[in-house]
């Protein structure tokens, strides 16, 4: 990408992000997220295996015929956490019986704990996780505004922030919007561990957005007599490959989880590998240009 121009071809990539945008807003306006059990609320059951600890696809297929679609999450070197719909008392008394057995017997599991987790505090959980996002958004734009305090030509600090959080609800609606459809058609519910997952995007994000915006600043200071544009798209070459690379790098790690790894993280990790990969792309071809309109826009 030695002699790419971004600034040239930006119209095609800034299209084909509002095509993607727009389509992943019609999917979560049409159809909605389906909740996970951690905004609806029901059951969480903790138990301990005194000797190993069953692999969660035996766990899944042993109490399979008594709940649907549990999450199971591993605890600590023998501890299990089975998060599940609402069930009453006969029904966690079969399933808890079904661990036993699959434990090797009564006395080598026990259980520490059963909890019903109410629609009061799936409600709360919902409001916090969504502020947590929002937190990040400002908080991003408040960070790059200071870092970049001493940048005033030819445009403002705080307009570096401003399109890196234009870029950022990019990478946020487009894992939102693909999810929103495999809501609808396969039933894959979203739950804490796919806020994670975004707020995980948006630091990774940002960070490759932040490294073109910091080669822009230098580029600025060392080319005096290049254009705005001219700098941009320097930079961009610059540093483009260095993004790509890293972005790989974590993408080989993901799919490895993702192919290999326990059903309880399958789309965590999916949602991981679509947010790196519009993630790289909106740092490289969507955060930059945003500026150089911006600048235009300003002369205007």
């Amino acid at each position: 990408m030695t002699n790419f121009n971004l600034v040239k071809n930006q119209k095609y990539f800034l299209s084909f992000s509002a095509v993607l945008i727009v389509c992943g807003l019609l999917a979560v306006l049409i159809w909605g997220l389906k909740p996970g059990l951690d905004f609806t609320g029901g059951s969480l059951l903790e138990v301990a295996f005194s000797e190993s600890r069953p692999d969660n696809h035996a766990v899944e297929q042993k109490i399979s015929s008594l709940v649907e679609k549990p999450v199971l999450i591993p605890a600590g070197e023998k501890d299990l956490i089975i998060k599940m719909k609402a069930v009453d008392e006969a029904k966690h008394q079969q399933i808890l019986s079904a661990l036993k057995e699959l434990g090797g017997g009564g006395d080598k599991v026990t259980e520490k704990r059963f909890e019903m987790i109410g629609p009061t505090v799936s409600a709360e959980l919902k409001t916090k996780s969504f502020l947590a996002i929002v937190f990040v958004l400002l908080a991003i734009i408040f960070y790059i505004a200071f870092a970049f305090r001493k940048v005033s030509r030819p445009i403002s600090s705080w307009k570096y922030g401003v399109c890196a959080v234009l870029a950022l609800f990019h990478d946020v609606i487009i894992p939102t919007g693909v999810f929103a459809v495999l809501g609808h058609f396969l039933g894959v519910e979203v739950d804490t561990l796919f806020v994670t997952a975004l707020l995980t995007v948006l630091g990774f994000s940002v960070h490759d957005t932040i490294v073109v915006y910091d080669r822009i600043r230098e580029n600025l200071l060392k080319f005096p007599r290049e254009t705005f544009e001219e700098v941009v798209n320097r930079s961009v070459n610059q540093t483009a490959v260095r993004s790509v690379n890293t972005s790989l790098t974590v993408l080989l790690v993901l799919l490895a989880t993702f192919f290999f790894g326990g059903e309880s993280v399958k789309y965590f990790v999916l949602t991981l590998i679509i947010g790196v990969v519009f993630g790289t792309y909106s740092s490289i071809f969507i955060a930059s240009p945003l500026l150089v309109i911006w600048n235009r826009a300003g002369k205007k």
